[in-house]
């Protein structure tokens, strides 16, 4: 199952990219044989019209059929473990992609929020953009690990 990573904003090079590369090379690896990834990074560029806007670019990056999880604050907060259910069940389903899909400053559009499968809060704070992606980036990898028994993740 393919991850789609679809984001508003271009990241730039810095901590943030070493830390993402890092996590998603990870992921590749680890997801290579439990049937997951690769991960496709899709970065839109708005033009600061809006999450109308931001929601059109995100449409056009996520594949047809695609599971939907958008990561926003009003979303459901889970545990690693469960993210890591949940990808296997949506692999196990015989889903093809998954798009995480990440609004800009001002968050997803309401009615791309709707379309959702599925909604992933990092809890009652607000993040940095930028960090939320290192974030989904490490849960990706820490979810191939726990779906391989990896030592990596500790309870």
């Amino acid at each position: 199952m393919r991850v789609q990573l679809c984001v508003i904003g271009r990241l730039r090079n810095g901590p943030e990219r070493i830390l993402i590369d890092d996590y998603l090379d990870r992921f590749n690896k680890a997801g290579r044989g439990i049937g997951l990834g690769p991960v496709v990074v899709h970065e839109m560029e708005a033009k600061k019209s809006g999450m109308a806007e931001e929601a059109t670019l995100l449409r056009r990056a996520i594949p047809k059929g695609a599971v939907l999880i958008t990561l926003d604050e009003r979303g459901k907060v889970i545990s690693s473990p469960d993210f890591a259910d949940q990808l296997a069940n949506y692999r196990d389903q015989g889903r093809g992609d998954i798009a995480i899909v990440i609004g800009g400053a001002d968050g997803i559009a309401p009615d791309l929020r709707k379309e959702a499968d599925f909604s992933i809060s990092f809890g009652k704070m607000v993040w940095p953009h930028m960090l939320v992606r290192v974030m989904i980036a490490e849960q990706l990898y820490r979810a191939a690990s726990i779906l391989n028994n990896s030592p990596y993740h500790r309870v």
